[in-house]
């Protein structure tokens, strides 16, 4: 399938909703598909006919290539990068407070905020081939909006190993032993049927129990309404250095 446009597309079918994102870039994410990603998350949630939601990205090569290199370039203010960097914490936030259970789908490599995704699931299944990496110190700023995220899935310590690694690939069979997949499959045809049979179980169980169950996975991130834009403020601050700049320039060179 040739696809050159950028989307968020959503499908219900038997109380599994489906959320499926794609970027011709690596499936990266520019400020409007983070906002449409949000407002796929909240309706969601507040819909009696869903039980449960799968997030995936479309095609069979990276899962999430992270932030939008080309928009970056262009913030030019504190309150622009502030804004697009408040992107993510929207998308986060909404996957926290949404009242159903999220399983996440990594088909390929996740960079940056695509970990920052993975993160916020409340499991994830991947291929083998789904490496991580958090990239920003290489270029100056830092993953300081999806630390929260990252953090509470894998522990401050896997964390700072990724973080001051910014030029390592974490490997799926490491991201399993940290706790950011629950389980890894040697193709995707394993993987999209594991994801399926998981999805379909959970949506055969009592609405109330799941929703109660996802509060519980989230209790004591309240202060995230606040946090995740803080740390937006101090990513929107770091991209206008001239580090930051002329890094950016020499990757899209």
């Amino acid at each position: 399938m040739n696809i050159d446009s950028a989307f968020v597309k959503t499908n219900v079918d038997s109380r599994v909703a489906t959320i499926t994102f794609y970027h011709p870039q690596g499936n990266s994410f520019p400020s409007t598909q983070l906002t449409d990603l949000t407002q796929a998350l909240n309706e969601l949630s507040n819909r009696s006919d869903v039980a449960v939601v799968v997030l995936q990205s479309h095609g069979n090569s990276a899962f999430c290539g992270g932030a939008s290199f080309d928009e970056l370039l262009q913030v030019h203010d504190e309150t622009t990068g502030k804004a697009f960097f408040s992107g993510f914490a929207n998308v986060i936030n909404a996957m926290r407070k949404c009242k159903h259970p999220i399983v996440g789908r990594a088909q390929g490599k996740a960079v940056g905020g695509g970990v920052g995704l993975l993160a916020a699931c409340d499991y994830v299944f991947a291929s083998e081939k789904a490496s991580i990496k958090l990239s920003e110190l290489a270029i100056g700023i830092g993953p300081f909006v999806i630390e929260p995220a990252v953090s509470r899935k894998i522990g401050l310590n896997g964390f700072s190993a990724m973080t001051l690694q910014p030029n390592r690939w974490f490997d799926a069979p490491w991201a399993l032993h940290a706790g950011l997949y629950q389980a890894i499959f040697a193709d995707t045809n394993e993987l999209d049927l594991a994801v399926q049979e998981f999805a379909s179980s959970l949506s055969n169980y009592s609405p109330e129990a799941l929703q109660d169950i996802k509060r519980v996975l989230w209790q004591n991130t309240e202060h995230w309404d606040t946090l995740l834009y803080e740390r937006a403020a101090i990513s929107g601050r770091l991209v206008l250095s001239e580090f930051t700049k002329k890094k950016l320039g020499e990757l899209k060179a």
